[in-house]
Parts: C-alpha cells; structure tokens; sequence
C-alpha cells in the first residue's frame, strides 16, 4: 500500500524528495525512498538523517534506520533507503545487526 508520493523535505538547506512511501504492515515498518540532492555539499550522514527525519516526522530516533545512501560519483544526488519501524522491538527483530551498528546502535551518542 503506497501512503504518498513525491512529498519535499528540507533537510536544513538540502532538499530531500520522497519518491516512495509504503507502509510493511506484516512487518511493521514504514519503508521510505528518498532523493536527496546535496550540489556542492557533501553526502549527509546516516546520524543528520535519522535526527532531522526524527524531527520531521515526530518520530523517536531508536525507531528510524538507514538502510542504505546510494550517491552518484560527481552528481550530488543520493538515494536514500530508510525504514521507520513501528516499535523498537521490531526493529531488533529485523534489522541486521550491522545496520544497527552503521546507524550508531539503538540510541546514537548525543542525540
């Protein structure tokens, strides 16, 4: 099930475009698809995605995981994977281990 499609999101300065938003029911997670477009800035850090979609979202940040930044060489575009689970429980249950610790553990240090 699609919730929305192409919604801007300002990411203090850099816009991000959500291109694809579903929601995993059987899961329990919100799976997003993001361009964001950095020109002449660098790529954003997992860490500045999670607080400022934490922010936007109203969202607890132990909730929201980057799955993946995919950025073209020279371009300053990045498509950005990220999944908003339900509950903290469930995304121990299913995120990988290592996708855990890229996104700073459970609950980043100075957040």
């Amino acid at each position: 099930m699609v919730l929305s499609t192409s919604r801007v999101i300002d990411f203090d300065g850099i816009k991000g475009e959500v291109l694809e938003d579903k929601y995993n029911g059987l899961i329990g997670r919100r799976e997003l698809t993001i361009r964001v477009d950095h020109i002449l800035k660098s790529t954003p850090s997992r860490l500045d995605i999670r607080v400022k979609l934490s922010r936007i979202l109203n969202v607890d940040i132990e909730r929201i995981y980057v799955r993946s930044i995919k950025t073209e060489y020279g371009v300053g575009i990045s498509i950005v994977i990220v999944h908003i689970y339900d509950t903290t429980e469930r995304a121990k249950v299913f995120e990988p281990e290592h996708i855990i610790r890229k996104n700073g553990g459970l609950r980043p240090e100075g957040v």
